[in-house]
């Protein structure tokens, strides 16, 4: 093969019988591998897959060396794969041997390696110092945005930029007489980053509002998760403390929150204040109390400093949306390598997204330490893809257009991909929802594919970094938690150079491989935590929060 050859199409893994196009790949192509020489059927778009050789109806698919698909029809050799010409399949799963012997990593360049970070009394570090205000039930939405009206710029906390001088502006034209072609044309007054009057506490991040539209009239396994959820975000290492604001009879009690909290810290000693409305009486008693508490308690959180930290106190949440063909075999194995990196330094990692590992069962279950672990992940994966079966639309539905658009045409496909993230260590935990990491190692978090509620479940589960790859672009964020932004490929880099922070697309390109790229993004990590470099999705107040309705969400 030539070296032009080498830059054009992979093979992902030596049993696959389909190869992945790395450029745009015309019909008549011709195709050298291993020995077979062919021409391309019909053409291929970058990050789709062509067959190696020709099948039949009904005959297996493979990439990263398991089962991804079934041929639809008799298929030539050299057509590109297409939602009319394969379907989805997966192997099936059961108890098997434990298989956790691996490959530990060179760790040398980081073994002395600290962040700065904030020391908290239960021995947890966290990258940030915000407090939180949070409603126990949807009713107290408009008080918590009441709040944040009141304190974001009197304090000096950051507002993300408007667009109030673009509306002056097509203002002024219409005033002016411009027509519709005029302004259609018309360059837009950019109006910059609002600031507020400087901050008046310097070591506090922020003033984080997370709001939602739980906590009653849904299912009390709802508001009970939501209780812990939010008891995983007061809990959090990144919160100093928080102000909640309960209306009274909702499902989600103040006494369930407090429960909450205690099995996660039962040395609890952050300031925390919860306030009743229907105790207290009137909107402006409720606000004022609510106001006075919080501005002590930012007093308090203000005297928290950052000291180095070893990165064995990193929690990094794994998580991939908008996820594209290069997926699986740029950003996502270079995450893979710094997981086992970050592993073998005594940290922990979060794997999630439970659709997404469709097709990967038998692996991620053999690679549990013990059989009771393997147990829970298998039946979580059962009942999770029976629940949305049920309701007609199981882990084969979970691709989304964009998935399919850039090659990933089964969910088996995309699975077999995303769980590259989670590198090649044993499986030290596997967590049902909204359950806090206690173990260092690898855990496996069940939680939607969906980006923001699997992003909420990772940092609710205690996240202090969460790293997102993605091929399409996607601005996920999060309120508490740096969420750091990985580019599949250099064109979505270049595209999207205002929500993403790193590219992957080098291992595409040929400049570095994994390993570099696994180390460059972890040396990223490290000035993260130490808040030195903000990620662009903290800066353009991306704060996305949404708890997962235990029903079906893929």
């Amino acid at each position: 093969m030539s070296e032009n050859q080498k830059h054009t199409y992979i093979q992902i893994h030596p049993i696959d019988n389909v190869l992945v196009a790395l450029t745009d790949l015309k019909a008549g192509t011709g195709i050298e591998f291993n020995g077979v020489q062919f021409n391309l059927v019909s053409d291929v778009a970058a990050k789709h897959k062509f067959t190696l050789r020709a099948l039949e109806e009904g005959d297996p698919i493979f990439m990263y060396g398991v089962l991804v698909g079934k041929a639809c029809l008799s298929l030539p050799q050299g057509i590109s794969l297409t939602v009319h010409n394969i379907k989805h399949a997966s192997e099936s799963f059961a108890l098997g041997k434990r298989k956790t012997e691996w490959t530990i990593p060179d760790t040398s360049r980081f073994e002395n390696a600290t962040f700065m970070g904030y020391h908290r009394e239960d021995g947890s570090v966290g990258t940030a110092n915000y407090w939180l205000i949070i409603p126990l039930v949807f009713c107290e939405n408009r008080n918590v945005n009441m709040i944040k009206e009141a304190l974001t710029e009197k304090l000096g906390f950051k507002k993300p930029r408007g667009y109030e001088s673009e509306v002056d502006s097509l203002l002024s034209m219409y005033q002016t007489g411009k027509t519709v072609e005029e302004i259609l044309q018309a360059d837009l007054q950019k109006s910059p980053h609002e600031l507020g009057s400087g901050k008046i506490f310097s070591n506090i991040d922020g003033i984080k509002y997370l709001s939602h539209d739980l906590g009653c009239g849904g299912t009390r396994t709802d508001s009970d998760a939501l209780c812990g959820l939010l008891a995983g975000y007061i809990t959090h290492p990144n919160v100093a403390g928080a102000t909640i604001l309960s209306l009274g009879c909702q499902h989600a009690q103040a006494s369930i929150l407090k429960a909450e909290i205690d099995k996660r810290d039962a040395s609890f000693s952050k300031p925390l204040y919860i306030l009743e409305q229907q105790q207290i009486g009137t909107e402006e008693k409720m606000l004022q109390l609510a106001l006075k508490q919080t501005f002590t308690g930012l007093m308090q959180a203000n005297k928290a400093v950052r000291s180095p930290a070893p990165l064995s106190k990193l929690v990094v949440g794994l998580e991939c949306g908008g996820s594209d063909g290069f997926s699986g075999i740029s950003a996502n194995p270079a995450l893979g390598t710094l997981s086992d990196i970050l592993v073998s330094l005594g940290g922990s990692v979060i794997l999630a997204e439970f659709p997404e590992l469709c097709g990967v069962e038998q692996e991620m279950s053999d690679r549990c330490t013990d059989e009771t672990l393997a147990n829970k992940f298998m039946q979580l994966m059962r009942t999770y893809n029976a629940r949305a079966e049920a309701d007609g639309s199981g882990f084969f539905a979970n691709p989304s257009p964009g998935n399919i658009k850039d090659g990933l045409i089964t969910d088996a496909i995309k699975s077999a991909g995303a769980a590259k993230k989670g590198g090649t260590s044993p499986v030290t935990d596997v967590l049902d929802y909204p359950e806090k990491v206690t173990r260092k190692g690898l855990n496996l978090l069940c939680t939607p594919g969906s980006d923001v509620e699997s992003t909420t479940a990772e940092v609710g589960s205690g996240a202090n970094i969460v790293l997102f790859t993605t091929g399409l672009g996607t601005p996920t964020g999060n309120p508490i938690t740096p969420v750091i932004k990985i580019a599949t490929n250099t064109n979505l880099y270049n595209r999207m150079s205002d929500i993403i922070d790193i590219n992957c697309g080098t291992i595409i390109d040929g400049e570095e491989n994994t390993k570099q790229s696994a180390e460059r993004i972890l040396d990223y990590v490290i000035q993260v935590a130490s808040g030195n470099i903000q990620p662009k999705a903290v800066g353009l107040g991306q704060d996305d929060f949404i708890p997962w309705k235990r029903g079906v969400s893929l």
